[in-house]
Formats: C-alpha cells, sequence, structure tokens
C-alpha cells in the first residue's frame, strides 16, 4: 500500500479582490487628474471685447516668436510653417476644417500676416483667432470710469 504524503499545501490565490481595487484606483486617478489641451506654452493672449467661444479645433497654430511657431504640436519657424501645414491639411476637408491661430501679445504683427498667408497658400481662408475674454469687472469699472466724463450722457 502506497502512501500519498503531501509535501507542499494547496494555497489558491484570488486575484479578484486585487483586480477590483486596481481598477477603483485606476478610475478615482482618471477622474481626479487634470489634462491640459494646450501645447504646454505659455502665451500671453491679446483681449477681446467681441471674443466668442469655440470648439476645439482640428488644426491648431501657435506662435510665440518667429523662430518659434507649433502647428499641432510640432516645432517649427515661419519659414517652414507652410510646408509642416500642408503635411498636416494633407487629405482632409479644407471647407468643413476648423483652424485656430494664436499668437504671444508680443509676437510682431508681420509674424501673424506671415502665418495667415501661410494658410492661405494650402487653401484654408477660415481661421479663427485666440483671444483672451476681457476681466469683466475691470470692463464694468472702465464703462464707469468713461461714462462719468462724458457731459450730456442721459443715464
Amino acid at each position: 500500500m502506497i502512501i500519498e504524503r503531501r509535501l507542499k499545501p494547496n494555497i489558491i490565490v484570488d486575484l479578484t479582490p486585487l483586480i477590483d481595487v486596481v481598477f477603483q484606483l485606476l478610475i478615482f486617478f482618471m477622474i481626479s487628474s487634470t489634462f491640459k489641451t494646450a501645447p504646454g506654452i505659455e502665451l500671453t493672449l491679446p483681449d477681446s471685447s467681441t471674443a466668442e467661444v469655440i470648439t476645439v479645433a482640428e488644426l491648431s497654430v501657435h506662435a510665440l516668436s518667429e523662430e518659434v511657431v507649433y502647428v499641432n504640436k510640432i516645432l517649427t519657424n515661419l519659414g517652414g510653417a507652410a510646408d509642416v501645414i500642408a503635411g498636416e491639411v494633407e487629405g482632409k476637408d479644407l471647407e468643413s476644417l476648423q483652424v485656430s491661430l494664436s499668437a504671444d501679445a508680443a509676437v510682431s504683427y508681420q509674424v501673424v500676416v506671415g502665418l495667415l498667408d501661410a494658410l492661405r497658400r494650402n487653401g484654408i481662408d477660415a481661421v479663427g483667432l485666440v483671444t483672451a475674454l476681457p476681466d469683466r469687472s475691470a470692463a464694468a469699472a472702465g464703462g464707469q470710469a468713461a461714462g462719468g466724463t462724458q457731459a450730456g450722457q442721459a443715464p
């Protein structure tokens, strides 16, 4: 008669609770984290009193200077922007393409015009200019000061 000896205990590790906890942690960190949609460059946008909120553009052009221009997160300069734009819009419907152009407030007007020319050379005529919304409290204070200095105006 052969006696069977067990030298190793039969251990079963249930991984289901571990997977549940990891999944819950993943969901928690996904919900509590914030995502930046900007390409990570700091822009001081000019103010505009008629600015409107638009949807996210399919093609975004950001200008920091004549030498630093981002086209959909691709670093280029003003001279090479047209070629990068051509590569980005290849095969897309140019009539329905949403394009946004943002430039730092310190960037010269010539750089902005040069980028608009590069977009037009690639068949893009409709371009949204990104601006900062004015501070409502400063606009209200400015309006009161301007209204108070003019004589003969009805309230």
